[in-house]
């Protein structure tokens, strides 16, 4: 392939980086339930080939390349690898097993999905932070903050890029992708770091000159209007940096699914996947220490002790999670009450290592009047006992402020809030609601697939996969793609055994 064909491509791709993102997420999620309703458990074996790459009747069936979306957009001369006129009058198609095509088909993605990014990228730059108009309205600082180390991650996209057209250049059949993301991930990428780390001071500093500065509102207003950004939004551009190095590692993880096991191509996904989880998590880790450290700030200036003050600031510190219930005026045992004078509104601040139980004051202020260490603190829900005392539930202070054993009976809003808050409260406890009523009530205890970040989330918001082979086809490729990390795991283990 020349080099003037490539870079023909590249500026052809009519996707800004948003649209592709969002076009190739929806993809994946029909070819998923695709795979879901057509393939036949019965059929065939979890190490099997689904039918349609089973070994078929003709010459022209078995070379037919599989479908696989990629950019398919009016304003792109191309679609797919395949569908580049150097690869359709190669013959190529003809040779390579459908695997294979499959294989150099993930490669590509992440080649031109690298160039729709570097697109987005540079309007950002060029439309946004260069606009004359907007550098007159924008102090240096307020300008630093809210675009950061932008033009670093550009410069890093572009080198990154460059050096991926010169290896599609090479051959025709790409050879690797892995290798290049390697080296870029590890010697260059730790400017994400510092973009996505800023990402708290950057999302505030935008909020406060929409807010101050009607000016700025106008320019970005008119900015967003011309018809370069396609409809997109300001904001939209400014998270593009997060957005990528999360969806490069996914891009890479699609390829190591495709690769030929114990294969050098295998190696260098794993490595590339290895190194970008790394950045993945330091590039969230960044965003955490940023954001909790403005959040506790935020929270110790509402708190006014009533109790012995308990400083709230700590850099080992972290709110998870706050909101109101209902605590019960009287002894618990109470069966006669049945008025709403039975309870009383309290605000509780959660935090990893601490419980904060406060009343909210005029002034958006909270009064504090007692706490505990988290790990003093017990749950116990309580048998139905009516109407009144439904959704309520026991939390026992084994040391409290005044360093002495307190209860408190707490009625949440619904039942699955109470059992959240029960299960934040006190997580290793053994309940026996955690998984299965939890479920029934419509949450979902899941992990990301980008940063293994765990936590709760509607079951509304997945699809639950009936079909076993598909779900044990996942289950490998989830094993394989962690194997690295589960070998160095073992390794450590061994020498702590030792």
């Amino acid at each position: 392939m020349t080099a003037d064909s490539w870079r023909n491509l590249i500026e052809h791709i009519g996707l800004l980086y948003q649209e592709y993102r969002d076009k190739s997420t929806r993809q994946e999620i029909e070819t998923r339930r695709l795979q879901d309703s057509q393939t036949d458990p019965e059929e065939s074996s979890p190490s099997e080939e689904t039918p349609s790459e089973a070994e078929p009747t003709s010459t022209t069936e078995s070379k037919a390349p599989p479908q696989i979306s990629l950019l398919r957009n009016s304003n792109s001369r191309f679609n797919l690898w395949q569908d580049l006129p150097e690869i359709r009058s190669s013959g190529v198609l003809s040779i390579l097993q459908p695997d294979e095509i499959k294989l150099q088909e993930a490669m590509f993605e992440l080649v031109t999905s690298e160039a729709s990014y570097y697109k987005s990228l540079n309007l950002l730059v060029s439309h946004f932070m260069e606009n004359e108009r907007l550098k007159k309205i924008l102090h240096q600082s307020e300008a630093h903050i809210l675009f950061s180390n932008v033009l670093d991650v550009m410069a890093v996209s572009e080198r990154f890029l460059l050096d991926l057209e010169q290896r599609v250049e090479e051959n025709i059949v790409i050879s690797d992708v892995c290798d290049i993301v390697y080296q870029h991930t590890v010697n260059h990428f730790s400017v994400y770091i510092t973009y996505v780390s800023n990402q708290t001071y950057q999302e505030r500093a935008y909020k406060q000159l929409l807010q101050d500065k009607p000016a700025f509102r106008e320019v970005i207003s008119q900015l967003e209007l011309d018809p370069k950004c396609k409809g997109l939004s300001f904001s939209s551009f400014l998270i593009l940096p997060f957005q990528r190095i999360t969806r490069l590692k996914l891009l890479v993880q699609n390829i190591l699914k495709k690769v030929e096991e114990k294969s050098d191509r295998e190696t260098t996904a794993l490595d590339a996947h290895k190194e970008l989880e790394t950045v993945v998590k330091a590039c969230n880790e960044g965003v955490r220490k940023m954001s909790r450290t403005e959040q506790m700030i935020s929270i110790q200036k509402k708190l006014e002790f009533k109790i012995k003050s308990v400083p709230i600031i700590s850099h080992s510190r972290w709110l998870l999670k706050q909101g109101e219930l209902q605590q019960m005026n009287g002894p618990k045992t109470s069966r006669t009450l049945r008025t709403k004078k039975l309870f009383r509104e309290i605000y509780l601040f959660l935090f990893n290592d601490l419980l904060v139980i406060c009343r909210q004051i005029p002034g958006d202020k909270y009064q504090v009047f007692d706490s505990a260490p988290r790990g003093l603190l017990r749950v116990e829900e309580l048998e139905d006992q009516g109407q009144s005392l439904a959704n309520v539930f026991i939390l026992r202070l084994l040391e409290n402020a005044d360093d002495r054993e307190a209860s408190y009976m707490l009625k949440a809003s619904s039942q699955s809030e109470m059992k959240r808050w029960m299960i934040s409260l006190a997580p290793n406890r053994r309940t026996k609601f955690v998984s299965f009523t939890s479920r029934l009530v419509g949450w979902i205890f899941g992990e990301r697939l980008h940063d293994q970040e765990r936590g709760w989330f509607p079951s509304s918001m997945g699809e639950e996969i009936l079909n076993p082979k598909i779900r044990a086809q996942n289950l490998k490729e989830c094993f394989r793609v962690h194997k690295s990390d589960d070998s160095q795991r073992r390794k450590l283990g061994s020498r702590n055994r030792q």
